[in-house]
């Protein structure tokens, strides 16, 4: 994204760019067919949940003013309106944890006040709307989003744990308040004896964890040993929400031998209610509120704007990492824009905001990513086993997958980075191919493996199209209807949900890694290595790693911290934005410039793993060896759990009708090895002998072809 803060100038080159690709945004959801509808169900999901909950808890927290109704009702509208006039449609809206804190610390000023009083906080909050607008208006205009890039990854990723770790209080929290008695209930009743509470509550961990763990398990059915591939590919795309209808099904199991109210369930208002649509009409009462309430509204406008500023870029650059190959431009400054004309409406109809939010955005972008890859998979498994069919070599196999590549790819008027084309074949399946000594042989799937081999051929590639999000958007505001049904879901079920988005949103943050690393007995980092793992593991010292880690979770108990003191705890986004100058004065006087551009780079950098052979340095301490390996272990690796039989390994490619020698046989290493032979990290992992081997050569396909059918 260009710098630019000549006024307008942003706004117009996002206008542009977008504006090229606004057909394509819509003919390319339409094309994904009926396959659109998983990402659709499990973005609808992740988005209506906690909108519920946060509902729920605005309902406690502003005795009523606000309840789940308003809270779907701003989710919908503002989703509806940004998927179609928006600038990026990959960016989710949604009323967010944030927002809920920022309405509680205004309703418990509001109430006290005898000339404001609950009877006019949502006439109030719409002046702070106002003026939250006129400031995102002014920051849009002036081209502030130009400094997007200066919200590094300790920036984006610190926020990310602090919005994780919010969702998981509130699940913790929840669970914790089912042994209690609700604020709104009368305490005479059956299900309120301590016996009964105690009984309930227990109930309610055994449905929170069980959401939790066969959420979790679901989203990883594609890699189960066990199962159809549709039916596989069908838990891992819907097993989210069927996880939440099982077990609200299961709630209702022991319902004949209960009181009423075990296990407790979703509270919220009807919308045809009486006084449950009395904020549609808040403006005509915008007025009534005093003179210095309207301009002392610009005080908490100014916490919610800078709020929202940094909460709606960051959540729009995390659904658009570099890691995900985006190829449509992006859209700051007008998304901006456009939010300070969402937030105003929604202060005029007397309902929450909804802003960008996280981790929403970013799993949106990463479900869209899936369903690219299937329907690339999909198409690239016909073709090859057609060519495979027709006896084609390897190099006419391989073309043939690039030609289909190609034709899946839509023609973009506007496209950065440009196509990526299929990955280089791997060098063992050109090993296997030539084995026979004539690589222009035809090749079977004992060569090239068409079920496994493509997915190694695939880059990451995103469904970048607006029909998901609109989708999502109409399913949720078709949920303010459906609240007779939503009011059956238990809550131990939404606190388990809370749990599943904090734990979802982990993967990938290299700050929750480095937490991990901190934890690792020293005996056992290599392992770190043995499988994929950021760059800077290898680059950068640990004592440099634990102190940079440190300091970065000590400022975010601050941030989180603050978020507990009344009326103080609106300050908390400063905290966040005061990062930007703290990294770039502050941090270089304590870190060398070379560590903390890989402790806080750009994108998202993995190593591939490393291999050991296991042999130890002459002259290591025969007391350490004993600490590094341990025999047990090794035998827990090479021993099967039920017959104790020796596991055997081997290629899989390899039979005994294949012409090769094992002394023929050269194993595999990571091509990026050999570009970091001298990494200070991996000097300090004593013990371990490293194998290292130059890169293997390209791939000779298209060559071999041509000079053959030279000659």
């Amino acid at each position: 994204m260009e710098e630019t803060f000549v006024p307008l100038r942003g706004i117009k080159n996002d206008l542009k760019g977008r504006l090229l690709c606004y057909k394509q945004d819509w003919t390319g959801g339409f094309h994904a067919g009926i396959r659109i509808l998983a990402p659709t169900t499990y973005i609808f999901f992740a988005s209506a949940i906690p909108v519920i909950s946060f509902g729920e808890q605005l309902e406690r927290d502003t005795n009523g003013s606000l309840t789940a109704v308003q809270t779907l009702a701003s989710t919908a509208l503002c989703g509806i309106i940004h998927s179609i006039i928006g600038g990026q449609p990959l960016l989710i809206l949604g009323v967010a944890e944030p927002t809920v804190i920022m309405y509680t610390f205004m309703f418990k000023f509001a109430k006290d006040r005898k000339d404001l009083g609950q009877e006019l906080f949502l006439a109030w909050t719409g002046w702070v709307c106002v003026w939250t607008a006129l400031l995102l208006f002014l920051l849009a205009v002036l081209g502030a989003c130009s400094i997007i890039n200066r919200f590094t990854r300790v920036a984006g990723e610190l926020f990310g744990m602090l919005i994780a770790m919010l969702f998981m209080q509130q699940a913790i929290r929840g669970v914790v308040e089912e042994f209690g008695i609700p604020q709104r209930e009368n305490p005479n009743q059956t299900a309120f004896l301590p016996s009964w509470r105690f009984g309930n509550g227990m109930f309610a961990l055994v449905l929170s964890f069980a959401l939790l763990l066969t959420a979790l398990r679901s989203r990883k059915a594609r890699s189960w040993r066990y199962g159809a591939g549709w039916l596989r590919g069908f838990i891992a795309d819907y097993g989210v929400p069927l996880m939440v209808l099982v077990w609200t099904a299961v709630s209702y199991i022991p319902a004949n031998d209960v009181p009423k109210g075990i296990p407790r369930r979703l509270f919220s208002p009807n919308p045809w209610s009486h006084g449950a649509y009395s904020n549609w009409t808040v403006i005509k009462d915008m007025l009534n509120v005093p003179p210095l309430y309207i301009v002392g509204a610009f005080i908490p406008a100014t916490m919610i704007a800078v709020l929202y500023y940094f909460d709606h870029s960051v959540a729009s650059q995390l659904s658009q990492q570099k890691e995900f190959n985006l190829k449509k431009p992006s859209s700051y400054h007008y998304d901006l824009l456009l939010l300070g004309f969402l937030t105003i409406l929604c202060g005029l109809i007397g309902i929450p905001p909804s802003n960008g939010v996280i981790p929403q955005s970013p799993m949106h972008t990463k479900s869209l990513a899936t369903l690219k890859h299937q329907l690339l998979r999909n198409k690239l498994v016909s073709t090859a086993r057609k060519s495979i069919s027709k006896n084609s070599n390897l190099g006419q196999l391989y073309r043939s997958m690039q030609d289909a590549y190609h034709e899946m790819q839509t023609p973009l008027v506007y496209q950065t980075p440009p196509g990526l084309g299929l990955k280089e074949l791997k060098e063992s399946t050109i090993q296997l191919a030539s084995s026979t000594g004539y690589i222009d042989a035809p090749v079977d799937e004992t060569v090239f493996d068409v079920d496994k081999d493509i997915d190694d051929l695939l880059p990451v590639e995103v469904k970048e199209q607006r029909l998901s999000n609109l989708l999502q958007a109409l399913m949720v505001g078709g949920c303010v209807a459906a609240m007779p049904l939503l009011k059956k879901i238990p809550t131990a079920v939404l606190w388990g949900y809370f749990a599943f988005m904090a734990i979802e949103s982990l993967p990938g943050n290299q700050f929750w890694e480095r937490i991990l690393l901190l934890f690792t007995a020293p005996s056992r980092r290599y392992k770190v290595l043995e499988k994929y793992h950021a760059t800077f593991v290898e680059t950068v010292p640990f004592k440099t790693i634990a102190t940079f880690t440190l300091f970065q979770t000590a400022y975010l108990l601050l941030c989180f911290g603050i978020t507990w003191i009344p009326i103080a705890g609106v300050l908390f986004p400063l905290l966040i934005m005061l990062l930007v100058p703290v990294r770039q004065y502050f941090l270089p006087k304590f870190f060398k410039a070379a560590h903390l551009q890989d402790l806080d780079a750009a994108e998202y950098e993995e190593a591939p793993a490393i291999a050991y052979n296991m042999s130890f340095d002459q002259d290591q301490d025969p007391h350490a060896r004993a600490t590094c390996i341990d025999s047990g272990e090794m035998l827990d690796e090479i021993i099967t759990r039920s017959r104790g039989e020796i596991r055997h390994m081997h290629s899989p490619k390899m039979t005994s009708l294949t012409p090769h020698s094992q002394t023929e046989m050269r194993p595999a290493y990571s091509p990026r090895l050999s570009h970091r032979p001298n990494s200070p990290r991996l000097r300090e992992l004593k013990g371990i002998e490293i194998k290292q081997t130059p890169s293997p050569r390209p791939s000779p396909l298209g060559q071999n072809t041509r000079s053959s059918s030279s000659n």
